[in-house]
């Protein structure tokens, strides 16, 4: 190995190398902790070292870095105490999660280190919208994200890539190819010679490095960190190592040829470079055997300071309260002075007053810029706020998701626009394993809004047409709005984009031009979990939200001898309990109608837990009314029969005179 110290200081040179031996020496550690049943698991990074290091030491202490798990010395040069990261570990209280994570799945503001979650791929797009973020501030910092090889096959990987490039964002995209994926070798991967060539596609600089070189990747990344603080764009780099260990210690490395193991065990990067160094006469045997000795002691009175910490006792409040964070609603009161409007002009009107009222909240979108988006909803917003906060996106939901999260990080709102509700599939990751747990896992807001335009009534068929709030419903931390009305949608909207927990706001394309109602020309807020009782009556019932409010109200028209209560719920997570049972327990009966096909729907749950809380008050079974348990269709009397509406006159009636 040629070691090229270039114009470095002796100071850097030594510093670089007990950078390196850190790390090496927890790993040697937790290995022996390991075989002694005290720990439980770990991937270990042993042969890797120089990658983290590197990166890291050519980094600003102010620059996010995104590491995977086996990057701990991204931990240790940032400078992290060790007794937080073995409390870590070891699920201990002080460490970053309180037990809810293990491993190096956790993040920390304060040391601008952002972890993985084990899908990989989601925090190069989460990197990315750390980038925007540094970009729109124009403070001229730079982002760097990990990945593996195994992980470049991954969707994630080429959205990230993508935006990245298209967006010029200050993003160092770093491979680090270690030869396998768990047991999959690199040739069972991909078929290209070297996966920075894959950057070409993007029209993005890439470079090879040896991973186990500290000089190199030293050197080269402070070169390119440089260049991109004065010059934002990606760079894709390549570092070439090896795996010494299994994926994890328990997997071993049984399937690799020893051959391959005696090659890359010569290419170790603290032996070498602790042998350069001796060459140059740096570092005595006396400095060396003094650092080991500092750093052993310092290892074994942080451990022991983890394993003397008592266990984490459960507490169930605090487990439940964490699970989003803390949002104390602020109402914003409106003056008489109001419009007949529509719903679709209700979400335009919130969210020019939200643009006006948050600058750091950044729109992003396909096609939302100049053409105002597919439903017109952003018209005109490129010429009010400019094409920094109002971003056509290429077409990648899951890393547009993601780069919303990572704005969040670095200080902004972001809004995402799922074209079609339907199309959110293919971001479905990033909102349910980040977004919603990113603050039970490290306390940690994800203050971004998705607009989900969604329903039938349009004969748009199956991909165009679905309601998909229960796919949502179910994911705690996720907040879920739903409103039936403009002045609902207005109000809803500048809430969810105040509340700093993400937020699912579904908007109806048939309500969107059909439905009129006065509402306030000034900015006001409503509060979530709060029902709307729109009728009043002693016989029933009926529960509903979105276009289904206007189905009850058709239907009620059309029966004015049926007295019923009509709520509509207008969030469905949190979802007014107490409005729901308060009006059960008066009129004795009660029908649930909802949009989605019925099994598996929010209808079904509404249903079960007021079986639970008021069944002695129950004169009637709790009645469900849903759409057909079939895709939805495209042809106009087809989609009349999969719709819901159709059957709940039927059942309301039946139920009134049960």
């Amino acid at each position: 190995m040629i070691f090229d110290r270039r114009d470095l200081s002796d100071t850097t040179l030594l510093d670089l190398y007990i950078r390196l031996l850190k790390p090496r020496l927890i790993e040697e550690k937790m290995l022996i902790l390991l075989r002694q049943g005290k720990v439980s698991k770990w991937f270990s990074g042993i042969g890797q070292e120089a990658i983290s290091v590197g990166i890291t030491s050519a980094l600003n202490k102010d620059e996010y870095i995104l590491p995977m798990h086996r990057n701990l010395g991204v931990f240790t040069t940032r400078e992290i105490p060790l007794h937080r990261l073995f409390a870590q570990w070891q699920g201990k209280k002080s460490g970053f999660t309180k037990g809810r994570d293990r491993s190096f799945h956790f993040g920390t503001q304060e040391f601008k280190i952002i972890g993985m979650i084990s899908h990989l791929g989601p925090q190069l797009g989460v990197a990315d919208g750390i980038a925007l973020a540094n970009k729109l501030k124009k403070n001229g910092k730079i982002t760097a994200v990990f990945t593996g090889e195994g992980a470049t096959s991954e969707g994630d990987f080429h959205e990230a890539l993508n935006i990245a490039a298209v967006w010029d964002l200050p993003v160092l995209f770093v491979i680090e190819n270690n030869g396998y994926g768990l047991s999959t070798p690199t040739n069972e991967q991909y078929r290209c010679t070297n996966l920075a060539d894959k950057g070409i596609g993007y029209g993005m600089e890439s470079h090879i490095i040896d991973g186990n070189n500290i000089l190199e990747v030293y050197t080269k990344v402070s070169d390119l960190a440089t260049s991109l603080r004065e010059n934002p764009r990606p760079v894709l780099l390549e570092f070439q190592t090896f795996r010494m260990r299994g994926h994890e210690e328990a997997s071993g490395t049984k399937y690799v040829p020893q051959d391959l193991m005696d090659e890359w065990a010569l290419k170790d990067p603290l032996d070498n470079y602790r042998e350069y160094l001796k060459e140059i006469g740096l570092l005595t045997i006396a400095y060396d055997e003094a650092i080991h000795t500092a750093y052993k002691q310092e290892i074994d009175e942080n451990i022991h300071i983890a394993f003397d910490e008592p266990d984490i006792i459960a507490d169930l409040s605090e487990e439940l309260n964490d699970v989003y964070k803390p949002y104390d609603f602020e109402e914003f009161k409106y003056d008489d002075k109001v419009e007949s409007i529509r719903v679709i002009d209700a979400i335009t009107q919130s969210l020019k007053q939200s643009m006006e009222r948050h600058a750091n909240l950044v729109l992003m979108g396909q096609d939302i810029a100049e053409y105002g988006g597919a439903f017109k909803v952003t018209d005109g917003f490129v010429n009010l706020f400019g094409k920094e906060r109002v971003r056509n996106t290429p077409i990648c939901e899951s890393a547009v998701v993601s780069a919303g999260m990572g704005l969040s990080i670095n200080g902004y709102k972001a809004i995402v626009e799922m074209q079609f509700a339907d199309f959110v599939s293919t971001g479905f990751n990033p909102i349910v394993n980040y977004l919603a747990k990113v603050h039970y896992r490290w306390q940690e807001s994800a203050d971004v809004v998705v607009r989900m335009p969604c329903g039938g009534g349009s004969q748009a068929g199956p991909f165009h047409s679905q309601t998909n709030e229960a796919w949502f419903t179910k994911t705690p931390g996720l907040k879920v709005v739903y409103p039936a009305f403009p002045y609902d949608a207005k109000g809803l909207l500048n809430t969810a984009i105040n509340d700093p927990n993400p937020v699912m706001y579904f908007e109806h394309k048939s309500l969107y031009r059909s439905i009129y109602q006065e509402v306030p020309i000034d900015y006001y807020t409503i509060p979530f979990g709060k029902a709307a009782l729109l009728k009043e009556g002693s016989q029933v019932t009926i529960i509903s939200f979105g276009a289904g409010v206007h189905w009850a109200l058709e239907t009620l028209a059309l029966h004015p001898e049926i007295s019923a209560d009509l709520v509509d719920l207008r969030t469905l997570q949190p979802l007014d309990a107490e409005a729901i049972y308060a009006s059960v327990k008066k009129t004795n009966k009660c029908i649930i109608l909802q949009e989605d096909s019925l099994f598996g729907g929010i209808a079904s749950d509404i249903s079960a837990m007021i079986m639970e809380n008021c069944f002695e008050h129950l004169d009637g079974p709790v009645r469900r009314v849903g759409s057909l348990e079939s895709p939805i269709p495209f042809v106009k009397a087809l989609e009349d029969q999969y719709m819901a509406k159709g059957r709940f006159e039927k059942e309301l009636l039946e139920l009134v005179a049960y």
